[in-house]
């Protein structure tokens, strides 16, 4: 499995909160409670709830798959393998069929399609697969992002992006995709109307978490080799920076878009910071490796995966206060909040997902 590790120092520019320890004797207290247990073929590395009734989880290339299940019952709905025809959508003289490896998805604002990035693809050409380790310089065949048709779970629309797209989301406004490219150090933005990129912003080292504004004005992007959280004006591309501190992860706003919540990974730690005031918060140490991280519907809770401490954390956001920590399972690595059940979804990179109750 791919894991990443960054060899660098950790520069505090947050305000530090001392992480309440969970005693084990405290275990059957936890209000989350294991309410299910998703095997089978399955290596996901997210898992993303569409709060219309699905979540899907991304199972990269070791399986070869984007699963949808039922957000209620559980059940799978649909396993859609990754291979397209690339010569069907004018991106190969080949009648090979491609494969791809999916990282991460996200849900357009209307319901109608699932985009999900591609870590690498697979096939004739492709002779230089991705890596976590690497820079521009580094020559890693770059990769598409697919665009999957909610109304029968096919791969309908396909965009080119850089090398390793990591996380993707659209905008609320349903205008852009983004694409963090993690190897070209670039975010591509394709225009939903348009069809096609539209613009490449040149990031820093690693380019991962993607969080955007309520009115789609900006789109707040994490450089996880660096020490910033870099602000995208999406009406002129412009950019600006946030210091965060070193090696942010995955990034979160609250539903009023005042505070943004980040996972910094080397120190196990959620940072927030305030967007209306431009500061530090506070931050809180959660584990060994947080993660990803996904917010209550209300905005009160979020909930953070520690991938080496194999646990779950949940946070108070108001006093940014660990509520509790639960072990759930070997590398939980993604993790998704469904607004209509309030269950709590785990990606485990070893070949489960975890659903939590939070009653």
């Amino acid at each position: 499995m791919r894991k990443f590790f960054l060899v660098t120092a950790l520069i505090a520019s947050i305000t530090f909160v001392a992480n309440p320890a969970i005693a084990e004797e405290d275990a059957n207290k936890s209000s989350m409670k294991l309410i299910k247990t998703i095997d089978g073929p399955i290596a996901p590395k997210s898992v993303r709830a569409s709060n219309d009734g699905i979540v899907s989880a991304h199972n990269m290339m070791y399986k070869h798959s984007v699963t949808i299940y039922d957000s209620k019952t559980f059940e799978l709905l649909r396993t859609i393998p990754d291979s397209v025809s690339l010569k069907d959508f004018g991106f190969s003289k080949s009648s090979s069929i491609f494969r791809g490896a999916p990282v991460e998805g996200s849900f357009s604002p209307d319901g109608k399609y699932l985009y999900v990035s591609n870590y690498s693809m697979y096939g004739p050409g492709y002779k230089k697969e991705g890596s976590d380790t690497c820079s521009p310089s580094s020559g890693f065949d770059r990769s598409f992002v697919y665009r999957i048709n909610r109304s029968n779970y096919q791969i309908d629309a396909i965009y080119p992006v850089g090398s390793v797209p990591k996380v993707v989301e659209v905008t609320p406004n349903n205008k852009y995709v983004l694409a963090a490219n993690w190897c070209s150090y670039t975010v591509s933005v394709i225009s939903v109307a348009e069809q096609k990129v539209v613009k490449t912003v040149k990031i820093g080292k690693y380019p991962r978490g993607i969080a955007i504004s309520k009115d789609s004005s900006k789109a707040y992007v994490a450089e996880m080799g660096g020490n910033r959280i870099h602000v995208i004006n999406l009406e002129d591309f412009s950019t600006s920076y946030i210091p965060i501190g070193s090696n942010p992860r995955a990034i979160v706003l609250s539903p009023d878009n005042s505070k943004m919540y980040v996972t910094m990974n080397l120190s196990g730690r959620v940072a927030s910071w305030d967007l209306i005031e431009n500061k530090a918060g506070k931050s809180v140490r959660t584990g060994n490796k947080a993660r990803s991280l996904a917010l209550s519907a209300d905005g009160s809770e979020l909930f953070v995966v520690n991938y080496s401490s194999n646990t779950l954390s949940k946070i108070q956001t108001s006093e940014m206060k660990v509520l509790e920590t639960i072990k759930v399972c070997p590398e939980p690595i993604g993790v998704t909040y469904d607004n209509a059940t309030k269950n709590t979804w785990i990606a485990c990179y070893r070949g489960q997902i975890k659903i939590y109750s939070n009653n």
